[in-house]
């Protein structure tokens, strides 16, 4: 295959900004995953009748349901925004493409 003279391969995939924002924003999004397990395994504990792992704070079954609920919302705002970092940093790896030439891999 003839490479053509005017043809330049830095043209396809420009220098982006640094994604250190995003990679932060994931590290803090993984912190916040495992902090919701770990507060919904705790409240999960106590309304299944094990002792309570947080004291007084779930020592109620309405304590431990508010538990095992604000675990469950930190987990999923913490997976939505880590998935949000990862496709936003692979992001400025990609070719410049109209975005339906693409494979969806995301």
């Amino acid at each position: 295959m003839k490479i053509s003279d005017g043809f330049d391969a830095r043209r396809l995939r420009p220098k982006g900004p640094s994604n250190w924002r995003f990679r932060l924003s994931a590290g803090f999004a993984a912190l916040l995953a495992t902090f919701g397990v770990l507060l919904a395994m705790a409240g999960a504990a106590s309304l299944l009748g094990r002792p309570p792992a947080l004291g007084e704070l779930n020592a109620s079954a309405a304590g431990s349901g508010v538990l095992l609920g604000l675990g469950l919302v930190l987990l999923y705002v913490g997976v939505w925004l880590w998935r949000r970092c990862r496709r936003h940093r692979r992001r400025y790896h990609e070719l410049n493409m109209a975005p339906h030439l693409m494979k969806k891999n995301d």
